[in-house]
């Protein structure tokens, strides 16, 4: 879809986004490397202006290179009477590229001053140049900003998606799951209860597992701490990475580089699964009361469970065979399983 461009590269380049949880951060990882690779010689400043985000925190080493500069809680894009003002002080980009679609946000953004301006909402009614006609938008959130990375620059861009690599992490995630053993991860915890699948069902995978002569490796987060007592006697087994030595409390980039040590992984729809995607381990997805279509972890071996597809959306409707084959696809080489 290439579309218009400009006779000079942009040497400034404002990218901007409400806000990025982890999970949101880890999606945007290819329009991250495509924006560098599209202009490798521009200066790159990422903006959150309702709140934080990973690249400015835990997920900084990553985009090291990638991003020049991070501004968090700026205060962008939340109130109409910042249209009586110009945004950032007044600073100047060769192009801003808004990643939202939210019309008042995207009206105040339009402020900034720029040479050209690249946005999605309303149809790129407002944006300086736009795609070709009989474009659609894409069902994906990472094409949709791929392709404002396209409008901008004329050029196409594939959605390419990479295993992410921190040196230290991989050195320590070595040490705590050695060669030797064939590890399968499960990650039980979410953002939202709603869309845990039942614990004693990933334990029963873990059990599944361990008795086909596996290792399962789970993987709990800050708020799945209280589940380690009740889960590690139900799994005598399995290794807890993230609670055992000194690796406690570690962070992002650890458990990314653990995922890149298994074999296969089970994970709600949840920052963990992206996690887990990010290191490119072959992923069974679980989705319930979620749209999978929107976000779906970007790893090159994914198999989706939906709870929709056993009469529900509840998570509580996967049964427990379903995710066990499809785990056993992914270890064996076989096709996914049909239901």
């Amino acid at each position: 879809m290439p579309a218009a461009t400009t006779a000079t590269p942009p040497s400034s380049i404002l990218v901007y986004v409400g806000l990025d949880l982890m999970g949101d951060a880890l999606m945007k990882m290819p329009f991250v490397r495509a924006l560098r690779e599209t202009y490798p010689r521009a200066r790159i400043t990422w903006l959150a202006g309702k709140g934080k985000t990973a690249f400015g925190g835990p997920l900084a080493p990553l985009v090291k290179g990638l991003i020049d500069e991070v501004i968090e809680d700026a205060g962008l894009g939340i109130r109409w009477t910042e249209l009586l003002r110009r945004p950032l002080a007044g600073r100047h980009f060769d192009l801003v590229i808004d990643t939202q679609r939210r019309v008042p946000t995207t009206l105040i953004l339009r402020r900034l001053r720029c040479g050209m301006f690249v946005s999605g909402a309303a149809d790129f009614a407002f944006s300086s140049v736009r795609p070709p006609h009989g474009y659609k938008k894409p069902t994906t959130m990472i094409r949709q900003i791929l392709d404002l990375i396209e409008v901008a620059s004329g050029v196409k861009v594939e959605e390419r998606t990479a295993p992410l690599y921190d040196r230290d992490s991989h050195a320590q995630a070595a040490a705590l799951l050695p060669d030797g053993a064939v590890y399968v991860g499960l990650v039980p915890g979410a953002g939202g209860r709603h869309k845990c699948w039942p614990r004693e069902r990933f334990v029963e995978i873990g059990r599944r597992q361990a008795r086909a002569g596996r290792v399962p490796v789970v993987i709990l987060g800050p708020d799945e701490r209280p589940w380690y007592e009740e889960l590690r006697a139900a799994l005598p087994g399995a290794r807890f990475p993230l609670q055992e030595g000194a690796a406690r409390g570690a962070g992002p980039l650890l458990t990314i580089a653990l995922a890149a040590r298994m074999a296969a992984a089970v994970s709600n729809d949840s920052g963990g699964g992206h996690l887990m995607a990010a290191g490119g381990v072959p992923l069974v997805s679980l989705w319930g009361p979620t749209e999978m279509e929107k976000a779906p972890p970007q790893t090159p071996a994914l198999i989706t469970v939906l709870a929709r597809d056993f009469g529900s959306t509840a998570m509580e409707a996967i049964p427990v065979d379903a995710v066990h084959a499809a785990v056993e696809a992914l270890l064996t080489g076989t096709p996914a399983p049909v239901r």
